[in-house]
Order: structure tokens, then sequence, then C-alpha cells
């Protein structure tokens, strides 16, 4: 069950592999997320020393938050991966010029887990091009229900 998409991702790069990852959240920003209060619009993810990180997530505090911390809703949140995907990420990102992008936060088997992208950015003629694509496939499926 999808909790969160970036569509803007999809529209701005073109998304050539997926990957699955585990998130480390302070006990305050589950609640949070399970109450909708996330945005991963300007989010990203970083490879530093062989790990993951996702930085620019912005999840919004609940007000009855615990009164014995002080909550960061853009804090820098490290990502769970096995070693050997995150040594493939590395060689990929590092080599053939690909960006990682967060793309859905979804629920599975009760915890909250993040679907990332390996991404190529999309330049402007890209964009128009896949812009009138989809418009061409909403105008075909009209002509078919009209008929």
């Amino acid at each position: 069950m999808s909790i969160i998409q970036n569509k803007k991702a999809f529209y701005d790069y073109f998304i050539e592999e997926k990957y699955e990852t585990g998130v480390v959240f302070e006990g305050w920003e589950v609640k949070a997320i399970r109450a909708g209060r996330v945005q991963l619009k300007e989010a990203y993810v970083v490879l530093r020393n062989g790990e993951l990180f996702l930085i620019g997530c912005h999840i919004s505090p609940l007000l009855t938050a615990s009164t014995h911390i002080q909550p960061d809703p853009v804090r820098t949140r490290k990502l769970l991966l096995h070693a050997e995907e995150i040594k493939r990420l590395i060689g990929k990102v590092e080599r053939a010029g690909y960006t990682l992008v967060p793309l859905d936060m979804h629920y599975k088997a009760g915890k909250i887990k993040l679907e990332i992208g390996l991404a190529k950015g999309k330049k402007q003629h890209d964009k128009r091009e896949s812009e009138k694509q989809k418009e061409w496939t909403r105008d075909k499926q009209r002509l078919m229900r009209a008929k």
C-alpha cells in the first residue's frame, strides 16, 4: 500500500532500475508518516562511505510528538540495503553517471519501505516528448470509449 509517490521523478528522469530499501526512522517520524505528513518531491539519495542516505525528505512532526526531543523534519536518514546491491549501485553512480532518486514510500509487512530508482536525467525535449506521448495515450482512450 503506497503512502506517497514522487511523480516529479518520473517527469525529470528515465528510471532504469528500482530497488526497495528500508529506512532508519525515529518513533515520531513513523507516527507522522502514518498520518500522511511526508513529502518526497525535493528528496534525493547520496552515497557516502559505502552507505546510502536519504536527504531532503520532509516529515512534518505531529503536534502530539514527544516533548523531550526536538524533531528535525529534514534530517538525513540512513537507507538499508544489502552490501552487494550497494556495491553495484556505487559502480553505476560513479562510473556511468546515474543518480539515485526516491520514487515511492509504501508499507510492506507492517514496515515502511522506500523504493529508489537508478535514473538518468531527461533533457527538455525528452520531457516534451513524454508529455506528448501521455496526451496521445489519453486521447486514444477517449476515442475508443466514444465508439
